[in-house]
């Protein structure tokens, strides 16, 4: 092949793939679908699961006094998110329907069993499950600080030192702490950074709208069918292998367009950091064939752009939620997760992870590189053939 030839066959392939980008973006509503939507539900997820997230703890306060006041300033300055709750009952009814993470139970007369020197107990109303006992045992760590110097009284008061609740109080906390100290050393290899927020929101929603976008878009291979389009491009001198090249470049095109839009805005925007630029580069490259490979196999294999779309909608979304796009794969069981890397979203989600999580560079997402690089040969193959065989029939 000479590279006159070769020139010509890039320019017809270009030709075909900036035709269905323009065609995509032509209807407005692609603009939103594609630019800003993505854009505003990772700011929307990552303010809502982001590092600064802090469940609310929902506090009754049924003394009212100095010492109950201040116990709950000192939730407040542990980072617990409190919400004043008027009773008992609808703390228990907020836990129950999952609007508070918990309900704690400041009894009245909490100041005044202090003072009297006699035991108090404050009630945890939590869910059964180990964000609940987490809970707990931070609100049983401030609760024994904020009531240290009240115990304190209470035990100099039993030994026999005179003064009244307040001077014992005051001398209890003006005493200083014993001259006990931790040493901490570190044993082993730092383990991975935890990701916020906005990562886990980028990382999840590329991968869902680049494979959600890609798939509707589909319809245009329908489209281009059935207006004729396709006949008159395998009419004129173009080999029909560039006419595949060209709608293969397009698909792809489109899934790129997508990931970079999400990749730039999410890092200009929420300063979402994604790892090795070679690594992620090329994941997103190889998540955009696959993609495109899929879109392909599906303009092809439809009749209609309606079925299409609602296949395109079906499988996008079903492969996301079965391959941690829209949960985390850390909640799911160990099957489900083995089971969640039939997917290409799974092993996609790997790779960014070992870039953001553990600061693996090129080499360390090597493998999820290979297994996606197999998946869009397989679609793009198969894609093709059956194109090729609808444009030919």
């Amino acid at each position: 092949m000479t590279a006159a030839t070769a020139m010509t066959i890039a320019r017809a392939a270009g030709a075909i793939a900036w035709a269905n980008l323009v065609r995509l973006f032509r209807d407005r509503t692609n603009v939103f679908f594609v630019v800003i939507f993505p854009i505003v539900l990772i700011m929307v997820l990552g303010l809502s699961f982001g590092s600064g997230f802090r469940p609310p703890l929902g506090v009754v306060n049924g003394d009212g006094g100095p010492r109950a006041t201040e116990l709950v300033r000192a939730l407040e300055a542990a980072g617990h998110r409190i919400v004043p709750v008027s009773g008992d009952a609808e703390a228990r009814d907020a836990v129950e329907h999952g609007r508070l993470s918990g309900a704690l139970i400041v009894p009245a007369g909490y100041d005044r069993a202090l003072r009297a020197y006699t035991p108090v107990t404050l009630a945890l109303i939590g869910r059964d499950e180990p964000a609940a006992h987490r809970l707990g045992a931070a609100l049983n760590a401030v609760v024994t600080r904020v009531t240290m110097p009240a115990r304190a009284a209470a035990y100099a008061r039993s030994a026999g030192v005179s003064g009244g609740f307040d001077e014992l109080v005051a001398r209890a906390e003006a005493a200083p702490a014993p001259g006990v100290t931790v040493a901490v050393s570190a044993a082993g290899a730092a383990g991975p950074s935890p990701l916020g927020g906005y990562e886990v929101a980028a990382t999840s929603q590329l991968l869902l709208f680049m494979f959600l976008t890609s798939l509707n878009a589909a319809s245009a291979v329908i489209e281009t069918r059935s207006l004729g389009i396709s006949r008159r491009m395998y009419a004129a001198p173009v080999p029909v292998g560039v006419i595949l090249l060209g709608e293969a470049a397009g698909r792809v095109a489109v899934a790129l367009l997508q990931g970079l839009v999400i990749m730039a805005g999410s890092a200009l925007l929420f300063g979402v950091r994604w790892g090795d630029p070679a690594g992620a580069a090329l994941l997103l490259v190889a998540f955009a064939l696959v993609s495109g490979g899929a879109a392909m196999l599906l303009g092809a294999a439809a009749r209609t752009g309606q079925q299409a779309n609602a296949l395109g909608l079906l499988l996008a979304l079903g492969l996301a939620a079965a391959g941690g796009a829209m949960a985390p794969l850390e909640f799911f069981p160990a099957p489900m997760r083995l089971l969640a890397h039939v997917t290409p979203h799974a092993w996609a989600l790997d790779g960014f992870a070992e870039l953001l999580r553990g600061d693996a560079g090129l080499a360390g997402v090597l493998p999820q590189l290979g297994v996606l690089t197999g998946y869009a040969a397989a679609l793009l193959a198969l894609g093709a053939w059956r194109l090729r065989a609808a444009l030919t029939r």
